[in-house]
């Protein structure tokens, strides 16, 4: 009987599972706006707590972190503008750089390796076409529409009106004490998490856009601002930065010392905040196994796109610690460390 009890809860957990992550991929529209708004509503939650303590009411707390938010995505705006108009003022002197060493790449492939490459397109052809442009409106379409559902989602768990503990204590834990330690845990540790990869993000892109700057590669702001969203994704976000600013700097200054210095510069940021600081800052609790952290973000980045590979990390450290609380999946979470 026990062995047959066994069975059946195996074939329904093969049969739940597959449903589980359909569900997941194709009501990604509701889930990413209301994941962010998870970490986001943690992110301020010691501020409401703050206010809390002063009395604030409660609807005069959430319109203050409100105002924060919109105060973040106007700076965020800003900064947007002033690299747009940056690259727009800037001479096409880059561009002609750039298409002399595309041509001689071009036409060493050819002799080399006989690869025969499409002539007579230029690379700012490729930003001009109709259907780029359509692409573009679509995802700004998009991130707005994200973007409002996450500002309600917001709203909702600092109002309380979603509550996190009260699901979790009713689907997962069922067991009050329990549910109340776990909750206390998720909110500690993905709070630091959150908290610290803001920081060693604005650091990075702080030295990056600083590298460029003093070794005079055109755009500072905009690389800086680029290598600041490229770390939230963990690990291949450095790879991404370092790799897409060394083809750039390759194309723009000259193959010498000064090359191979800004490289080295860059890459130092990168380990100095990415490999030493955050790892120090994060604590034990993150210590999540390489081979974790690359299933992880090819898992996620398939379900949910740029925002999974953004939040393929908390996920796991939240399935951990959930995983920690049961005798049966503990060693899933000991396989995660």
């Amino acid at each position: 009987m026990l062995n047959e009890r066994k069975t059946t809860n195996l074939l329904l957990l093969i049969i739940v599972i597959p449903i589980v992550f359909y569900l997941l991929k194709i009501l990604s529209f509701i889930f990413i706006p209301l994941v962010f708004a998870m970490f986001i509503a943690l992110l301020f939650l010691p501020l409401m707590r703050w206010l809390s303590k002063r009395k604030v009411p409660k609807v005069v707390s959430i319109l203050i972190v409100v105002l924060l938010i919109v105060a973040g995505l106007k700076v965020g705006v800003e900064l947007v503008k002033i690299t747009s108009k940056e690259i727009m003022s800037n001479d096409t002197a880059f561009f002609e750089k750039a298409e002399e060493k595309i041509g001689l790449a071009k036409v060493y492939l050819e002799e080399t390796f006989g690869i025969e490459m499409q002539k007579n397109k230029s690379i700012l052809s490729q930003f001009v076409k109709n259907e780029n442009i359509g692409s573009t409106f679509g995802f700004l379409r998009s991130f707005v529409t994200m973007l409002l559902m996450t500002t309600f989602f917001v709203i909702l768990l600092l109002a309380e009106s979603i509550n996190v503990h009260d699901v979790l204590n009713k689907i997962v834990l069922k067991q009050k004490h329990t549910s109340l330690r776990t909750y206390g845990k998720i909110q500690k540790e993905l709070n630091t998490f959150i908290k610290v990869k803001i920081l060693v993000s604005f650091l990075t892109g702080l030295g990056t856009g600083l590298a460029c700057y003093f070794f005079d590669v055109s755009f500072p702001i905009f690389w800086g601002l680029f290598a600041f969203l490229i770390n939230f994704v963990q690990m291949v976000g450095s790879f991404i930065a370092v790799i897409s600013l060394s083809i750039f700097a390759f194309v723009e200054l000259d193959p010498t010392s000064t090359l191979f210095f800004f490289i080295v510069a860059i890459t130092g940021v990168q380990v100095l905040f990415g490999t030493i600081l955050e790892p120090i800052f994060m604590g034990k609790s993150f210590s999540i196994n390489v081979i974790t952290v690359l299933v992880m973000l090819m898992f996620w980045g398939f379900l949910w796109g740029i925002p999974g590979l953004i939040m393929a990390i908390p996920i796991t450290v939240f399935l951990k610690i959930i995983f920690e609380q049961f005798p049966n999946t503990k060693k899933i979470a000991e396989l995660i460390s």
